[in-house]
């Protein structure tokens, strides 16, 4: 009958045991859960950065390009016609300018 009875109290401490285990699994899986979304949501903010970040290199691989074309047109006579012209105001020997009156 004594070891009745001793079997009869272990099991309380026993259920205790087994709901604190479960009452803390319980604990750490809503956790792992919130911060997982956490995750996922910087994860979904990154990868936009990432393709706005992308899309800003193209251009600026698009301007290199044309910086590289103007630095070529800058060299060359076509060029500075144009420059003396606009901005000089010189004309070749027997060229006539016309005047658009306002």
């Amino acid at each position: 009958m004594a070891t009745r009875q001793a079997a009869h109290r272990r099991k309380p401490n026993n259920r205790f045991s087994m709901m604190l285990i479960t009452a803390v699994v319980l604990m750490i899986t809503i956790v792992v859960a919130v911060k997982c979304a956490d995750l996922s949501k910087k994860v979904t903010e990154y990868e936009a950065r990432e393709a706005q970040l992308t899309a800003q290199i193209e251009e600026e691989e698009k301007r290199a390009e044309e910086l590289v074309e103007y630095e070529k047109y800058t060299k060359t006579m076509k060029y500075i016609e144009d420059i003396a012209k606009s901005k000089l105001g010189l004309v070749y020997e027997g060229e006539i300018i016309f005047k658009q009156e306002n």
